[in-house]
């Protein structure tokens, strides 16, 4: 049986996420990565102060050792691929035994710093565009670019008929203003002011690009589809090509739904979410449906608040 692992990104964090790894390996990596972020990452993943979860800078880390401790339960053969979104791309690195979990939990929480500075708090707008193909959205915010000359663009396509939107503020509204006078009925405004994924992320890349060239890679040990290409990485030596990737991921859409076709096309049966939630997992079903292949797909969390909903 063929598995991938798949790995959340932001948005798919809970309070108390961490509370179930009480193993004393667990907890001992939990204290590392304390060590690590000079901070208190059992309090912070409980929201303690209240807030400070949805914290770009900490949500990041966190999603990313959540995403580590539970492959850490995983009692079964390599997988065959893997893959994550957005901020899930740097554990589908680790997973892989590409990059150290100390590095890529330093590289995430300086990214999630870059990001939030990158565009001033209130300035930035992200929305979820519910119905339309991708190429109509194109369409449409093409030409509010084209008046506006503004940002917006499409920052995650995530599966058949959900795309999410982002850029300046002012832009954003616009192209949602021009996006429900072409017919779109179901547009959410979401509640994060870092437009992930654009061009306004640019200072943000700068940045990493900088941070990735002094970070050691090492030779893949299965294949990662890689965010913005939907096209696998490796196995082997990939370094400079990794690098370049999760740099042109900051200012690039997510192309989930490419990247979920590609691996249910690589013959995978059975499809493993790592870490916090089931995002992914129906965003996945949905692409399986649109597919229409004959033979249905595993689904597994290793969620266990999710799988027992």
């Amino acid at each position: 049986m063929k598995t991938a692992y798949l790995f959340p990104g932001q948005g798919s964090q809970s309070p108390g996420m961490l509370d179930r790894f009480d193993g004393s390996g667990e907890r001992a990596l939990i204290a590392r990565a304390s060590e690590i972020l000079a901070a208190d990452v059992l309090k912070i993943s409980r929201d303690e102060p209240s807030g400070i979860l949805d914290q770009t800078r900490w949500t990041q880390p966190l999603l990313l050792l959540c995403s580590v401790l539970a492959l850490g339960r995983l009692e079964e053969e390599t997988p065959s691929v893997v893959l994550g979104h957005s901020l899930g791309e740097y554990s589908a690195y680790v997973a892989a035994g590409a990059l150290a979990f100390e590095d890529a939990l330093l590289l995430v929480h300086r990214r999630g710093e870059f990001m939030q500075e990158a565009v001033p708090a209130g300035t930035g707008l992200m929305a979820a565009v519910l119905g339309p193909a991708r190429e109509e959205i194109d369409r449409v915010l093409e030409e509010v670019r084209k008046a506006s000359g503004g940002v917006v663009s499409v920052a995650n396509d995530n599966c058949p008929g959900q795309c999410v939107i982002a850029g300046q503020k002012e832009t954003v509204e616009k192209a949602i203003e021009a996006l429900r006078s072409a017919g779109v009925r179901k547009i959410v405004p979401l509640a994060v002011s870092v437009p992930s994924h654009t061009a306004l992320m640019s200072p943000a890349a700068r940045a990493m690009k900088e941070l990735l060239a002094r970070t050691s890679f090492t030779p893949l040990n299965v294949p990662v589809v890689a965010n913005v290409t939907a096209s696998l990485v490796g196995p082997g030596e990939a370094s400079d090509r990794i690098r370049e990737l999760l740099v042109r991921q900051l200012e690039s859409p997510v192309e989930w739904t490419k990247s979920m076709e590609t691996v249910i096309s690589s013959g995978v049966s059975r499809l493993v979410e790592v870490g916090s939630g089931a995002v992914l997992t129906g965003l996945g079903k949905r692409v399986e449906r649109q597919m229409g292949r004959p033979e249905k797909l595993s689904w597994v969390t290793t969620d266990p608040k999710v799988a027992k909903e």
